[in-house]
C-alpha cells in the first residue's frame, strides 16, 4: 500500500515537472521550420545484434558505421534514429559519452543529424553487458533488448541509477547542433505478447506509465536545445477522449509528436491527419514493412506532402536480421527465404535490395 501511494505521488509529481519546461507550439514550430525535410532510418550497423554490442568499447565499429552512414548520404538521407542503452552509461560514463561523440563526428561527416532513443521496452527483458549471442537462425531481431530491462523497472531503488543516465546523456549534448532531437522512450506499452510476453512484469505498462513523466522531466533538466519526443504506435488518436494513459502521457508531454505506423498509405495519411489537431511538427519514427503494404513508394510521397519526417527501419541487413518478418518468433525462416524483405534497404555489401527502391528514396530527397 505504501508503494502505492509513493509511486502515486511520483506519478503526479514528475507530470507536474514533464510540463514544466515542454516547448510552446510556437517554438516547436519555429524549430521545425528551420529543419530541412527529414528523411532518414532506424540505424543499427550491421555487425552489432542490439544496442549493447552497437555501443561496448569492445564491439563499437565507428569503421563500419562510416562506410554505412556514407550510403544512407547516398540516398539524400539527412538524419537517422538510433538507440543508446543505460547499461552502457552505468559501465563507463566517460567511456560511453566519447563513442557517442565519435558516433556523432561520423555522422556529421555525411551531413546526418541523430535523434537519440533512451529507452526501449521492445523484445528481450534481459539485457546484459559483455560479449552478446549470436543471431537466432531464422528470427526477426533475435538478440535485440530492452532498456531499461525489466528488473531494473519493476524495483524503484534503481530509477535514481536511471536518473543519472538520462542527464549525464542529454546533459552532455544538450547544446550539441549535432544531435537533432531525444525520444525518450520506444513502445513503452509493448508487452512483446507474440515473443518474450511471458518474461514481462504483469504490470509492465502502468509501471512504465509512471515512470515516463520523471524521464521527460529529467530530459528537461538540462535544458537541450533539442526538442524531446515519445511516439505513440497503436490504437486511435483523433481525440483525447479515445487516447491511453501512456498516449495521454506521451503527447500531452512531447515537443514535437512522434508515431509509428507499419501500415498502406491511405491509413499512413489517417495516421498524421488524427495528429494534426495537436498543431505541432509531426514524426514517424517508424515505418516500412514491405510484407505488411508499408513502403517507401506508398509512404514517402504522404510524408514529403505534408512535411512529416519520415525514419523507415532499417538501413543495411546484419545480424538483427529484420529482413525477416514478426512472424519468425512462430516460423523461423530457417528452410525458406522470405517472399520480400521486411525491413532494411542495402545488402552487407552496399547493393541495395532493390534498385527501383533506392532510385525512388534518392528522387524523393532530392525534390525531384
Amino acid at each position: 500500500m505504501r508503494y502505492a501511494a509513493a509511486a502515486a505521488i511520483f506519478l503526479l509529481s514528475a507530470a507536474a515537472s514533464a510540463q514544466n519546461g515542454r516547448w510552446t507550439e510556437d517554438r516547436a514550430n519555429a524549430w521545425y521550420s528551420k529543419q530541412p525535410w527529414l528523411v532518414g532510418a532506424n540505424y543499427i550497423p550491421s555487425t552489432a545484434i542490439n544496442q549493447l554490442e552497437m555501443w561496448q568499447a569492445e564491439t563499437f565499429d565507428p569503421e563500419r558505421i562510416d562506410i554505412e552512414l556514407g550510403w544512407a548520404e547516398g540516398l539524400g538521407m539527412n538524419t537517422i534514429r538510433v538507440f543508446l542503452h543505460d547499461l552502457v552509461w552505468e559501465q563507463n560514463p566517460a567511456g560511453f559519452q566519447q563513442r557517442i561523440d565519435r558516433f556523432l563526428a561520423i555522422a556529421a561527416k555525411h551531413n546526418i543529424r541523430p535523434m537519440f532513443v533512451l529507452f526501449d521496452s521492445c523484445w528481450d527483458p534481459n539485457p546484459r553487458l559483455g560479449e552478446q549471442r549470436e543471431p537466432r537462425a531464422g528470427v526477426h531481431n533475435s538478440g535485440w533488448v530492452q532498456s531499461p530491462g525489466a528488473k531494473a523497472l519493476r524495483d524503484r531503488r534503481n530509477y535514481a541509477r536511471l536518473e543519472r543516465y538520462v542527464k549525464g546523456v542529454v546533459g552532455a549534448f544538450a547544446n550539441d547542433p549535432r544531435v537533432l532531437a531525444w525520444d525518450l522512450w520506444n513502445e513503452p506499452e509493448n508487452q512483446n505478447s507474440s515473443s518474450y510476453g511471458k518474461q514481462e512484469p504483469r504490470n509492465k505498462v502502468a509501471l512504465a506509465a509512471a515512470l515516463l513523466p520523471g524521464v521527460f522531466a529529467w530530459a528537461r533538466s538540462s535544458a537541450p536545445t533539442q526538442p524531446v519526443t515519445c511516439g505513440v504506435w497503436k490504437g486511435n488518436w483523433a481525440d483525447a477522449e479515445s487516447l491511453s494513459r501512456m498516449q495521454r502521457i506521451a503527447l500531452d508531454s512531447s515537443d514535437v509528436i512522434s508515431f509509428h505506423s507499419y501500415e498502406d498509405a491511405e491509413r499512413f495519411r489517417a495516421r498524421i491527419q488524427s495528429l494534426k489537431r495537436l498543431h505541432r511538427p509531426i514524426l514517424c519514427t517508424e515505418y516500412m514493412a514491405r510484407g505488411v503494404g508499408s513502403t517507401f513508394q506508398g509512404s514517402l510521397p504522404v510524408a514529403r506532402e505534408l512535411h512529416v519526417a519520415a525514419y523507415n527501419w532499417g538501413l543495411v541487413l546484419g545480424k538483427t536480421q529484420t529482413n525477416l518478418p514478426w512472424d519468425s518468433w512462430k516460423n523461423p525462416y530457417i528452410d525458406r527465404e522470405p517472399p520480400v524483405w521486411f525491413h532494411d534497404i542495402f545488402s552487407p555489401d552496399g547493393r541495395p535490395y532493390r534498385k527501383d527502391e533506392a532510385d525512388f528514396i534518392e528522387r524523393m530527397t532530392s525534390g525531384r
